[in-house]
């Protein structure tokens, strides 16, 4: 009997035995998998392998080289009977390199050359950061062109008036607008009861007699000789060939209408914004800029040629709430254009601690054009607090003279386009307007008015309620004309954008999107596809219902009745850490407003809703920061220089939180700095501190990275 054969047998006789003749299947390499336990890298991990920070490690290596071979020279040199070699720090800031061989000594050789300049919607304010004050130089540009700003559209005034149909002007009380004559008596009536409420005298009839006396009192005609305050108007050359093609500061506001040739005013910046209403191309805009800043470092600065001002850094100070191709635009123009050494930037709030010497506070920066309000504790700006609204001086200018038109204002020809009006408008305001209920009484007043060419004029004529009532529209913002500050918004200038996913990238905060959905018109119910929403079987849109918006001030009134053991515990303060559940608004503002809606809605509040609402987004929960916060609320921009201002908004703040009333406190910048120079001066000590050369940029790093060095050297989250 055969015994049973084994299968590899029966596959040998098969032919189908595997074997191996020693060949690989593949001529590819095999790389074998990696062994997770014991994975490691070195990229990107040491200072060494980071351009900047390794260009700062070699520069602070030749530094001590050179000074240890300046002290090796020293002492080969040193005689018997000489006082001893000084020791030389041998780790120096950046500071002392540019200013070596200058002169100075102390604070004033730190700053001697830096460069410290604040841009603003209206004002430029420069200097050195040696010097106790800037200079403040407007921010406009005059060039050549067939008409001037204030022939244009028709030679339309401002503010605008209503016409009837034969193009005949309207009685005063109507030349306005219905809503706006209905606002401006629900102020006064307001006014009125707050007044008599507090004890003071109101006369029945005191608007029939400043409208009477203002309507029968003529001008008075005062010759040039015999005028003392005349002004000098820039002149023209005979030739208009020899014109020069622009005029910058303070000459191109004196530059008169009828000048031959005419001169166009362009304002670069409005509302704190590109201003792209007036400009066709970009690169103009860039230019007129840099052409601004050109002419105020030669003429205010005395540094007339270019090729000294590689020896100067420079503090370029921004917005809280910036916009990513402002900053990136100014860093290419500071190192390219202008040719400076080094570069950093600083935000305005962070600034203004600086300059004032706080540590923690709520900046409130009322300029011309543009409120912010910013939360900063120990030395950073709170992201989540920052806001910026579309509201400020020039605001208040233009109502002002909008309810003294309306009360039959003598010079009824008053047009902000034109540039002596618009100077007249900003001294008239200056002097007048105040909040302080006691000067709320008819008045006689009067104004010269001083016009190139033309004999000066002197207006009499009487205020009552006007003078509180225009500033009171910081509170009452509704009262202001905003109908063209979204005007050709993002017509030459496109919005950032991220590099990967395409989404708008420019810095955003929770204050800043509660304030915009504040201001939105409410959304409808039935959502778009393009919100994330499908559509129904028939193509029409799904209705879906959408959670309310908390209101960001809810929190208020929960710490007032809530004690702070019941409150949860606060959240940590990286604003990157997610908030507790109770902490709705935050997310949930973020994750529901569009982000088109940051172009499309312009963000105006009330004064006081805004700071509350910074400090609710800058506290988080926490009690103590709130009451800090609440007690630390400083005031600065040369929109808040009116009498009463501080003491009005304090009084608006206790009103509307009466829980916190003893913790609210409206505080001024301490050694009598000019509220207007503040941010300035905190620029100027930035540039001076020796700890801040990590935020210096230099040319070869713009060079080799471009804007992405941004990330490595700002001081915050680029």
């Amino acid at each position: 009997m055969v015994g049973k054969k084994s299968g590899k047998a029966l596959l040998r006789e098969e032919g189908l035995e595997r074997t191996d003749n020693n060949m690989d299947l593949t001529t590819w390499p095999q790389v074998n998998m990696i062994n997770q336990k014991n994975y490691y890298t070195e990229y990107l991990k040491r200072d060494d392998q980071i351009l900047p920070l390794r260009l700062q490690q070699e520069e602070r290596r030749n530094r001590m080289t050179t000074n240890a071979k300046d002290r090796d020279r020293a002492l080969a040199q040193f005689k018997p009977g000489e006082l001893p070699v000084p020791d030389i720090e041998m780790d120096l800031d950046d500071d002392v390199g540019l200013d070596e061989g200058s002169g100075l000594v102390g604070q004033d050789a730190l700053g001697s050359k830096i460069i410290v300049i604040h841009p603003g919607s209206q004002n430029l304010r420069i200097g050195l950061a040696s010097d106790a004050l800037p200079k403040t130089v407007p921010m406009v540009i005059a060039r050549r062109s067939t008409t001037t700003e204030s022939e244009e559209d028709g030679g339309e005034p401002r503010p605008k008036r209503l016409k009837l149909d034969n193009d005949s002007p309207m009685e005063p009380e109507k030349m306005f607008g219905d809503e706006f004559a209905s606002q401006y008596a629900t102020m006064c009536t307001e006014l009125k009861i707050h007044m008599r409420s507090h004890k003071r005298r109101v006369l029945p009839n005191s608007k029939e007699l400043i409208v009477n006396y203002n309507k029968r009192t003529p001008p008075e005609t005062i010759s040039e000789h015999n005028d003392p305050l005349r002004i000098d108007w820039t002149e023209m050359p005979n030739d208009p060939r020899r014109a020069p093609t622009f005029v910058t500061g303070k000459d191109a506001l004196r530059i008169p209408d009828s000048s031959n040739p005419k001169y166009k005013l362009f304002w670069p910046l409005r509302q704190g914004w590109y201003n792209e209403h007036d400009y066709d191309e970009k690169r103009v805009l860039y230019d007129d800029i840099a052409v601004i800043i050109e002419e105020a470092i030669k003429t205010q600065l005395n540094i007339p040629r270019k090729k000294d001002w590689m020896q100067y850094g420079c503090v370029f100070v921004v917005p809280d709430l910036y916009e990513r191709r402002y900053v990136t635009q100014i860093l290419r123009m500071l190192l390219r254009d202008f040719g400076f050494a080094r570069v950093c930037f600083i935000q305005e709030s962070l600034a203004a601690t600086f300059g004032a010497g706080y540590t923690s506070a709520c900046v409130v920066d009322i300029g011309a054009q543009k409120t912010s309000v910013c939360c900063v504790e120990e030395g950073m700006c709170l992201e989540n607090s920052r806001i910026n609204l579309k509201y400020g001086g020039a605001d208040v200018t233009e109502t002002f003279i909008k309810m003294m038109l309306f009360d039959h204002f003598p010079y009824s020809e008053i047009n902000l386009n034109r540039r002596y009006d618009f100077l007249l408008a900003e001294e008239i305001k200056i002097k007048f307007c105040t909040l302080n209920e006691g000067d709320v009484s008819p008045q006689p007043a009067d104004f010269h008015l001083r016009a190139s060419g033309q004999p000066t004029r002197k207006y009499f004529f009487k205020t009552y309620d006007e003078i509180l009532l225009a500033p009171q529209g910081y509170f009452r913002p509704s009262i202001f004309d905003h109908s063209w500050k979204l005007q050709d918004r993002r017509r030459i200038i496109d919005r950032s954008r991220d590099l990967y996913d395409g989404s708008p990238n420019d810095p955003i905060s929770t204050a800043q999107s509660a304030i915009i959905a504040m201001t939105a018109p409410p959304q409808p119910l039935n959502s778009l596809a393009s919100n994330g929403y499908g559509d129904g079987p028939d193509g029409m849109a799904v209705s879906t219902p959408v959670r309310q918006l908390p209101n960001p001030l809810q929190k208020f009134s929960e710490q007032e009745r809530t004690s702070h053991s019941a409150i949860s515990s606060p959240a940590p303060d990286d604003d990157d850490t997610p908030a507790p559940q109770g902490d709705g608004e935050t997310n949930g503002i973020k994750n529901e407003l569009d982000p088109s809606l940051r172009d499309d809605v312009l963000p105006i509040a009330p004064l006081d809703v805004a700071i509350l609402t910074s400090i609710v987004h800058g506290a988080r929960n926490d009690d103590r920061k709130t009451r800090d916060f609440l007690g630390g609320i400083m005031v600065i921009g040369g929109g808040s220089q009116v009498p009463g201002f501080y003491a009005y908004l304090e009084e608006r703040l206790k009103e509307s939180r009466p829980g916190f009333a003893k913790d609210v406190m409206i505080g001024t910048p301490p050694r009598e700095l000019d509220p207007q120079g503040v941010v300035w001066k905190g620029g100027s000590v930035f540039g001076k501190l020796r700890q801040t050369n990590d935020s210096w940029i230099n040319k070869i790093e713009h060079d080799r990275l471009g804007a992405r060095v941004l990330a490595y050297k700002l001081m915050w989250a680029w």
